[in-house]
């Protein structure tokens, strides 16, 4: 039902070699961590229609992004993309953690058909945060976007260590109580249990996205 969502029945209609023979595109995507404390977990890049949506504000998060907002692992939305190649047409991921200042790059690529872009990536110290780039229009030359954090609302923000993966907690499951039921903006770090606001919480945006394109 959630995926019904995210999918338009024409969508749905596409041949699942729809993007071969038009024009393969090759792109890097440089991602910046822009905040003071907080670490992203391994960033998950997507090229897909524009008719399609990986997460939509306002609406439930995909189980599979719950799982990468929570826990920090992008192995299960990236391989439900990769089956959705009626809408998707290549997914890779950063494959490893974003230190506060540093960047990463991610290559990928898109077509005249397949020409849309979608970035997730955790912030750790949290309960289900995540950066996010919704969708956009990949460029003929270059393009940079500042990006929030959004909240998966999976999983209640009680800022408990018990739930909580990155510094100075440990949790690596996506085990705690169920959240508002729909991703929205982020409001940060209020620091009422373990988790120091003063540290770890940040104003959106959190991240500096770079794309261009390489071929």
């Amino acid at each position: 039902m959630i995926k019904a969502l995210y999918i338009t029945l024409l969508s749905l209609l596409i041949s699942t070699s729809a993007f071969a023979g038009h024009g393969d595109r090759d792109y890097e995507v440089t991602i910046t961590n822009i905040t003071k404390s907080q670490i992203f977990a391994p960033t998950l890049v997507a090229t897909h229609r524009k008719d399609f949506n990986v997460f939509m504000p306002g609406y439930p998060a995909l189980p599979e992004l719950a799982t990468q907002a929570e826990a920090g692992n992008p192995g299960p939305l990236q391989a439900l993309l990769d089956g959705w190649n009626q809408v998707v047409m290549d997914t890779n991921n950063s494959g490893g953690v974003l230190m506060p200042g540093e960047s990463t790059t991610v290559t990928i690529s898109g077509s005249s058909k397949y020409d849309h872009l979608t970035l997730t990536a955790m912030l750790v110290t949290t309960n289900d945060a995540f950066a996010g780039l919704n969708g956009v229009e990949l460029p003929k030359k270059n393009a940079t976007y500042l990006i929030p954090a959004y909240d998966a609302g999976s999983e209640e923000n009680d800022e408990d260590c018990a739930n909580i993966p990155g510094p100075p907690c440990g949790d690596m499951d996506d085990s705690g109580n169920p959240g508002e039921g729909y991703v929205y903006i982020g409001n940060g770090i209020q620091g009422f249990a373990d988790v120091d606001a003063v540290e770890f919480d940040w104003n959106n945006p959190v991240a500096r996205v770079h794309v261009r394109r390489v071929r």
